[in-house]
């Protein structure tokens, strides 16, 4: 009984407040309620009238009207600080994957001052601001991410209980613009990419008999021959070596080297190994199945591959057509749309 209901109402909500970047808050669209504490006073002074008059005492019905006078003008404040404020999305965010991505807002007051208003969704959420009339506000609304890929928050929910904290109103904003959750790296085996860009041999022979390398601590995975085993035999130190011809040359990030492994965990180490050859400063590509990025570097080319790993695989979320207010829709047993009418 509780999901049926908790069905009907998302869809009633979702019908009054579809998905959108750019929302005006109205009172088509903005909810009121007493919270707890406004629940309390409203039975205060339910005892209070009974109270007065049983006892015919003018002095408990004068205190009963203006406390209710105070919870009246009270609702109408609340209502204000919402009524007319424009919320925008100016940018979705990205981020990695279990950590909160950042979406900037942008709060637009109407007529009237918009105070302490707070954004929150799945959790998260924002201090009080104060936006004064017809002035506008960016704000950063973190979202938490779970997986990779597209995220784009179902509802972002905007609510005020000022004055006295006696009422809250709210309302939601739906955005249509996705933010990007990029894999969380994760340390990669050494592997042999099966991309031939036509420079292996060239590369092998610029390899041979050079003896200035970049030596880095080894690492699970590396292979034995890159091992500097008379340096180990020495010092006891076990150090792998970056050959200078192999670093002057672009390197293949393959989604095919890692044969065996789970398609996530190879997204994950594709990304380790772009922000290591993001901090080298060598030239990489990026083979992924169905897409290929050109060996080049730079910031621009890193926020491209890792935005090629994001969403590898994933539909960008659309939108269905928007129905009005006050249309239904008719839905098979499996949820699907049959027919629409006016209610």
């Amino acid at each position: 009984m509780k999901n049926v209901f908790n069905k009907r109402w998302k869809r009633w909500v979702n019908r009054r407040i579809p998905r959108t970047d750019v929302q005006l808050l109205n009172q088509k669209n903005i909810f009121i309620l007493p919270t707890g504490a406004g629940v309390v006073f409203g039975v205060l002074l339910l005892v209070m009238l009974i109270t007065g008059i049983n006892y015919q005492n003018s002095l408990i019905y004068l205190t009963t009207f203006l406390l209710g006078a105070v919870f009246v003008g009270a609702m109408h404040q609340t209502h204000r600080n919402l009524s007319g404020l424009e919320i925008t999305l100016v940018q979705p965010g990205e981020g990695v994957a279990g950590e909160e991505v950042p979406f900037r807002m942008r709060a637009t007051a109407g007529r009237d001052h918009a105070i302490a208003i707070r954004l929150s969704c799945d959790g998260s959420g924002l201090g009080a601001a104060h936006i004064a009339a017809g002035q506008a506000k960016d704000l950063t609304l973190p979202v938490p991410s779970a997986h990779r890929g597209y995220l784009r928050p179902d509802r972002i929910r905007i609510e005020t209980r000022f004055p006295f904290g006696l009422l809250k109103a709210w309302s939601w904003i739906r955005p249509v613009s996705p933010g990007i959750v990029f894999p969380r790296p994760v340390p990669a085996p050494d592997s042999p990419s099966s991309v031939d860009d036509g420079t292996d041999s060239e590369n092998a022979s610029l390899a041979e008999g050079n003896d200035h390398a970049d030596l880095r601590p080894w690492r699970e995975g590396d292979m034995s021959q890159r091992v500097m085993w008379k340096r180990y035999a020495r010092s006891g130190q076990m150090v792998v070596a970056d050959w200078a011809g192999e670093q002057g040359s672009p390197h293949w990030l393959d989604f095919n080297a890692f044969p065996g492994t789970d398609h996530e965990l190879r997204l994950s180490y594709l990304a380790w190994l772009v922000e290591e050859r993001d901090r080298s400063g060598a030239p990489f590509g990026l083979s992924l199945p169905g897409q290929i990025i050109e060996p080049d570097s730079g910031a621009s080319h890193v926020n491209r591959c890792f935005r090629a790993l994001a969403v590898w695989g994933e539909e960008r979320p659309r939108e269905m057509g928007v129905a009005r207010h006050g249309t239904r829709i008719a839905e098979n047993g499996d949820g699907s749309s049959l027919t629409e009418h006016r209610a």
